[in-house]
C-alpha cells in the first residue's frame, strides 16, 4: 500500500485549478476581444470604463453582461500569476532575479489591444 499526501495532493489540486482559471480569463479576454472587434457599441462601453471612477470593475461588469463573466480579483491574479512566473523563470526566481518594476496589467494590455481596432 502506498501512503498519500492528502496535503500535497490538495495543493496540486489547487494548482490546477489556479493555472485552469488563468487560463480562462485569458481565453475569456482573447474572445471579448474578438467581440468588441466587431461590435462597434460593445467595443465604445469598454473604451468608455477608462473614464469611469472604477474602471476595472465596470470593466468586469460590462464582460460579464456579454456573456464572458469575470470579476476584478479574477483580473488581477492573471495579472500577478503573469508576473510571477517571469520572476521564476529568471534565475531560478528569489533574489537572483532582476528588478521588475511592473505587474502585468491585464486591463490595460486589453484597452492597448482593443484601441488597434478603432
Amino acid at each position: 500500500m502506498v501512503p498519500t499526501d492528502r496535503a500535497g495532493l490538495r495543493s496540486n489540486r489547487a494548482n490546477t485549478q489556479e493555472e485552469d482559471m488563468a487560463m480562462e480569463i485569458t481565453e475569456k479576454l482573447d474572445e471579448l476581444l474578438a467581440k468588441a472587434s466587431a461590435d462597434h457599441v460593445l467595443r465604445d462601453k469598454l473604451l468608455g470604463t477608462r473614464n469611469s471612477e472604477n474602471p476595472l470593475s465596470d470593466f468586469c461588469k460590462i464582460a460579464t453582461d456579454n456573456g464572458f463573466p469575470m470579476s476584478v480579483m479574477d483580473m488581477v491574479n492573471q495579472g500577478e500569476e503573469f508576473y510571477a512566473e517571469i520572476k521564476r523563470s529568471t534565475n531560478g526566481g528569489g533574489e537572483n532575479s532582476p528588478d521588475l518594476d511592473f505587474q502585468n496589467d491585464e486591463y490595460s494590455i486589453f484597452m492597448m489591444r482593443l484601441e488597434g481596432f478603432e
